[in-house]
C-alpha cells in the first residue's frame, strides 16, 4: 500500500513545530487512539468471555485463567514485530493492518462462543485476541516520533490511556449485555466490535500519515538489545503494565472465584479499576514531564507496595470491601506508573547521546531511533508481567483457593521494582540534560529528571 508519506519531519524545530508539525501529530495521535483502543478491546476480549462461561461450558477457573493468560502471552510476543513494523511499512499503513487483523479472533469468537465447543478451540480463539496486544507497540512507536521531547511524556501517556481504556470499555459493554440479554448471548459483545474494527481501519487509511524519516534500522534494534536500560525499564514495566493488564484480565474472575460474585456481579465492579487506571496514565507522563520520571515511578511503587499490602489483608480476613479499596488502588497506581516509565525511555536514550559526544539534531536522532526501537522490546516484556500474575492467580487457587499467595509475590516484586529504580535512576546520579541545547547552556540534572 502505497499510504501518505511525509518526507521532512522534525518535531524539535520550533518553527516546523507550530506551524505545521502540531497540527498533523495530534491528527495521528487522536486516530491512533482510536485504532489501538479497539486493538485493546479485543486482546482483553477473554476477560469478558469468561464471565458468559458458566458450569454448561465445563472449564473450571484454573482453565478460564489459562485462557486470558493464553491470550496476555500471544500479545506480549507480537509486540515486538509490531514495533518494527512502523518502520518497515509506515505508521499510517500498518496502522490499517493492523486494524484489519482485529476481524480474524473477532469473527472465530463469534463463531465458537457457544455450550460444547472444545477447549483447545477456546484456546486458540483466545490466543489469536493477542494480535490486538501488538497494537500498542506499533502506536506508541508510531507516535513517539511524531512529537518532540518536551511533549512525549503528554503524548504517548494519552496514547497508551486511550487505548488502555479499551479493556473497561468492552467489559462494560459485557456488563450491559449480561444485565439485558443475559449471560447466554456472548455474541452480543462480539456483533458490537466487529463494525468498529472495520471504522477503525477505514479512519486510519483517511486521516493518519507515514513518517518518511523513521526507516527501518537494525542498527538501532541491535543497539536497543545491547543496551542495559532497556532491560532496566523493561523490568520496571512489568511492575507498572504487567500489573494493569494482569489485574485486568484477571479481575472478574478473582471476583467470582474468591468471593462467590455472579456474572452480573462481578461484571458491575471489573470495569472499574481500569478505567480509572487508563484515565490516569496521561496524568502520569504529565507528572513525569514536570517532576522527572524517575521520582514519580519509585513512589508509584511504594504505594503499590502498600495497597498490596491492603490487598492481601483483606483476602485474610475476607472483606470484600477493603479488596476492592485496596485492587482498585493498584489499578490507578499502575496506570500512573505505566505514564511515568514511558516517559524515562525518550529522555534516557538522549542522555546517552550525549555521553557518546553527540549535540544538536544529531543526539536527538539517536534519541528518537534507540527509544522507537527499544519501546516494543519494552512493551513486550511488560505485557509478560499480565502473563506472569494470571499464572500465579491460577497457581495460587489451584493450591490455596485465594489469590493471597499470589498477592504476597507481587508486594516482593514491587520492593524489587523500588529497589531497582532508586539504585539505578535516583542514587548518586549524573547530568542529563533535557535537548543537546541545554548541555552547554544549563547545569546538568540527574536521572531523576527523565
Amino acid at each position: 500500500m502505497a499510504g501518505r508519506w511525509i518526507e521532512r519531519w522534525e518535531p524539535e524545530d520550533e518553527t516546523f513545530w507550530n506551524e505545521q508539525g502540531e497540527r498533523i501529530a495530534r491528527r495521528n495521535l487522536f486516530f491512533s487512539v482510536f485504532s489501538e483502543h479497539v486493538g485493546f478491546s479485543i486482546w482483553s476480549l477473554w476477560s469478558v468471555m469468561v464471565l458468559f462461561m458458566g458450569p454448561e461450558y465445563g472449564i473450571d477457573p484454573a482453565g478460564k485463567f489459562f485462557l486470558i493468560a493464553t491470550a496476555t502471552l500471544v500479545g506480549a510476543v507480537v509486540r515486538i514485530p509490531y514495533t518494527f513494523a512502523v518502520a518497515r511499512f509506515g505508521g499510517r499503513n500498518w496502522t490499517v493492518v493492523s486494524a484489519v487483523l482485529l476481524l480474524l479472533p473477532t469473527g472465530l469468537a463469534f463463531a465458537v462462543m457457544e455450550p460444547g465447543t472444545s477447549y483447545g478451540t477456546f484456546l486458540l480463539v483466545a490466543a489469536l485476541t493477542g494480535v490486538g496486544g501488538g497494537n500498542f507497540a506499533s502506536s506508541m512507536t508510531n507516535i513517539n516520533a511524531f512529537f518532540p521531547l518536551r511533549k512525549k511524556g503528554w503524548a504517548l501517556g494519552l496514547n497508551a490511556g486511550g487505548g488502555n481504556i479499551g479493556v473497561p470499555v468492552v467489559q462494560l459493554v459485557g456488563l450491559l449485555v449480561i444485565g439485558t440479554a443475559g449471560a447466554a448471548h456472548p455474541r452480543i459483545v462480539l456483533g458490537v466490535y466487529l463494525p468498529l474494527i472495520v471504522v477503525a481501519a477505514v479512519c486510519s487509511a483517511l486521516f493518519m500519515d507515514n513518517l518518511a524519516p523513521v526507516k527501518n534500522d537494525t542498527g538501532a534494534v541491535k543497539e536497543a538489545v545491547q543496551a542495559r536500560h532497556t532491560w532496566i525499564m523493561a523490568f520496571l514495566y512489568i511492575g507498572t503494565f504487567g500489573s494493569f493488564i494482569g489485574y485486568s484480565f484477571a479481575f472478574g474472575l478473582v471476583l467470582q472465584t474468591q468471593f462467590g460474585r455472579t456474572p452480573l456481579q462481578a461484571a458491575s465492579l471489573t470495569f472499574i479499576g481500569p478505567l480509572l487506571g487508563s484515565l490516569i496514565r496521561p496524568v502520569g507522563g504529565s507528572l513525569a514531564d514536570r517532576y522527572g520520571g524517575a521520582r514519580i515511578t519509585v513512589w508509584t511503587f511504594v504505594a503499590m507496595a502498600a495497597a498490596t499490602g491492603v490487598v492481601v489483608y483483606a483476602s485474610v480476613i475476607e472483606s470484600l470491601t477493603v479488596f476492592l479499596v485496596g485492587f482498585i488502588g493498584l489499578f490507578v497506581l499502575s496506570g500512573l506508573g505505566n505514564g511515568s516509565t514511558y516517559k524515562m525511555i525518550p529522555a534516557i536514550f538522549l542522555a546517552q547521546g550525549h555521553r557518546k559526544g553527540l549535540a544538536g539534531e544529531e543526539a536527538e536522532a539517536y534519541g528518537r531511533r534507540l527509544s522507537g526501537a527499544s519501546m516494543g522490546l519494552i512493551g513486550a516484556v511488560g505485557a509478560v508481567g499480565g502473563l506472569g500474575i494470571n499464572l500465579a492467580f491460577r497457581q495460587s487457587f489451584q493450591t490455596a483457593g485465594t489469590g493471597t499467595q499470589a498477592f504476597v509475590a507481587f508486594l516482593a516484586f514491587y520492593a524489587a521494582c523500588i529497589l531497582v529504580t532508586w539504585a539505578v535512576y535516583l542514587r548518586g546520579t549524573v547530568g542529563v540534560p533535557d535537548t543537546a541545547e541545554a548541555a552547554t547552556t544549563e547545569p546538568q540534572r540527574g536521572y531523576a529528571e527523565v
